[in-house]
């Protein structure tokens, strides 16, 4: 058996004596066994009464799946939002999706699909208002946090750590647990007080990522631009599809010469 160093000893209550452990809180003390792989329980202990400790310990096993937070609020940029939740349905992410009021409204100026139909995209939804949610709390486990698009009121309040709604809170949240936070910031042209909350934000450690065109690709419609900024964005958050068109030198415009 693998000996067990002081150091290691004095973190999880383990004498000096050889074979003898003390549990923190509850002073029973019976014959160290071993220490377990990270699937079961780290401590075992002599007598009936000490294994109500082993059964106490929490699981060390992590099955969920990747988990991302979307949030909609009402800036121009449907669209991408759309693309996102789809792109993340089909790659089989778990999605936690809040949409604001007038995004609701943008949605339905700038697309299509009905709430119900947007809300379907998701795993599980939530209204803005709802500050009661899971993902209002950091102790509920996510791969990150996306904005998209991303209004400068969203953007303020996430900056000044105003949260009011479900949208900011969750991205507070995000951050002081540093986790990934992406801005798609929709706005043009931008002010000092967007560039400041932007520079601030940045340095908070968020990903600030304005959808512009990337005309490289020789976009044939409105579909390849969208597709190319989703694309990115989920790049950004570690997930990788390959649903756009990647710079590969000039090698397209050579090829259509």
């Amino acid at each position: 058996m693998k000996a067990v160093s002081s150091a290691t000893r004095q973190l999880l209550g383990v004498s000096s004596k050889k074979g003898t452990f003390y549990h923190p809180t509850h002073p029973i003390q019976g014959p160290y066994v071993r220490l377990f792989s990270t699937s079961q329980s780290y401590l075992s202990w002599g007598g009936a009464r000490d294994q109500v400790y082993e059964n106490a310990l929490p699981s060390l096993e992590s099955t969920r799946p990747t988990r991302i937070v979307v949030g909609i609020t009402g800036a121009t940029g449907a669209p991408y939002a759309i693309r996102i939740l789809t792109l993340l349905h089909h790659l089989g992410v778990e999605t936690h999706l809040i949409i604001s009021k007038w995004a609701l409204a943008t949605l339905k100026y700038e697309t299509s699909m009905s709430e119900a139909d947007i809300r379907g995209l998701a795993s599980r939804s939530y209204t803005a208002k709802d500050l009661s949610a899971p993902i209002a709390s950091g102790s509920f486990q996510h791969d990150g946090m996306m904005i998209v698009p991303c209004s400068m009121k969203t953007l303020a309040a996430v900056r000044s750590g105003y949260c009011d709604d479900l949208i900011s809170r969750a991205a507070d949240v995000t951050l002081k647990e540093d986790r990934k936070l992406l801005l798609a910031i929709r706005e043009t042209p931008l002010s000092l007080i967007h560039l400041e909350n932007m520079l601030a934000l940045r340095r908070a450690n968020a990903i600030i990522f304005p959808p512009v065109p990337a005309f490289y690709t020789r976009p044939a419609g409105t579909d390849d631009i969208v597709n190319q900024s989703a694309g990115r964005m989920l790049d950004m958050m570690g997930i990788f599809t390959d649903g756009f068109e990647r710079w590969e030198g000039f090698k397209k415009a050579q090829t259509e010469m």
